[in-house]
């Protein structure tokens, strides 16, 4: 697993909805266009995506609420969280503010995404008018029957 998350840059494209349909999941962006992950499904895990632009503004109230240091990279783990655990990303927040529940088992990767691809990251990024991007990829056991969870949803 830790090679994988290693790797994660050349595993994640950015596309439209439609170009990123065959991701094994996808986070979608304020333009409209996704952030696919494009990696082999590891059995027994099940794999989360978040991503936002870095430089966008971080809501006042949430600002407010959370501090703005290091926001989009908390709120991009914090959302991977509540998708791996099905849970409604508000509902999380609430209660656990952005960190992540006590005895939560997963593992991720937060990482800058640059048009550029500078800052080391380089990958298979449709680069065309990008800003940077913070992006999470996270893992957690899969627990259900095998084979029924290999994503969690968009």
């Amino acid at each position: 697993m830790a090679a994988l998350l290693a790797a994660a840059p050349r595993h994640l494209r950015v596309a439209s909805a439609t170009e990123s349909g065959d991701a094994v999941t996808r986070s979608h962006l304020a333009d409209g266009r996704c952030v696919g992950w494009y990696a082999p499904s590891i059995p027994g895990w099940r794999v989360a995506v978040d991503a936002e632009y870095v430089g966008a503004q971080v809501p006042p109230m949430l600002a407010h609420r959370f501090g703005t240091a290091n926001f989009w990279a908390r709120w991009t783990r914090t959302e991977c969280v509540a998708k791996l655990a099905d849970v409604p990303m508000v509902a999380l927040w609430r209660q656990h503010g952005l960190s992540a529940p006590t005895g939560t088992v997963r593992l991720w990767r937060t990482l800058i995404l640059s048009p550029s691809g500078r800052a080391g990251e380089p990958g298979p990024v449709d680069r065309a008018g990008l800003s940077d991007l913070v992006v999470t990829v996270a893992f957690a056991p899969c627990l259900a029957a095998p084979g029924s969870c290999l994503a969690a949803p968009d």
